[in-house]
């Protein structure tokens, strides 16, 4: 797999922390009239993203942040779900689709972790072994690590 090329973003001066992973939820209300709006907000809603470099001498003055904020280099962070084991095969790509829908299983979060979007394709890049609980709906299931696409 091609190493990701990271994209340079907009953060909290107080969460610029190289490794810190996040799930980019949108803008604000307020974001609307900022001039740095199309740098800030240029991440997908729902996916999840890690830290791999902080530029220095960016801080910016910031309405919502109350420390500023600064510009960072990110990349598309891996996420580790549990999927079928008949699609657990190592660089396999798949099509992420939730497991079940049952909400107060032991396995939910596993099976939905934050971060990650229905219906896109993602590398299984790590094979990590058996689900750590047994499925309530007895399927066979692998946890894995996969990567964006």
């Amino acid at each position: 797999m091609a190493e990701t090329k990271p994209k340079v973003t907009l953060i909290g001066r107080c969460l610029a922390e190289k490794g810190l992973e996040f799930v980019y939820e949108g803008q604000v209300a307020m974001c609307q009239t900022c001039k740095l709006l199309k740098v800030c907000h240029n991440l997908q809603p729902g996916k999840k993203y890690q830290i791999v470099e902080i530029r220095k001498n960016t801080d910016q003055d910031c309405p919502i942040h109350r420390d500023g904020i600064c510009a960072v280099e990110v990349i598309e962070a891996p996420i580790v779900t549990l999927i079928p084991a008949d699609r657990a095969i190592l660089n396999s790509t798949v099509r992420y689709e939730p497991v079940c829908t049952k909400t107060d299983c032991r396995g939910y979060l596993l099976c939905h972790p934050d971060g990650i979007i229905e219906g896109e394709k993602y590398l299984v890049a790590k094979v990590l072994g058996n689900a750590p609980d047994v499925c309530e709906k007895g399927k066979n299931l692998k946890l894995v690590e996969l990567r964006p696409v």
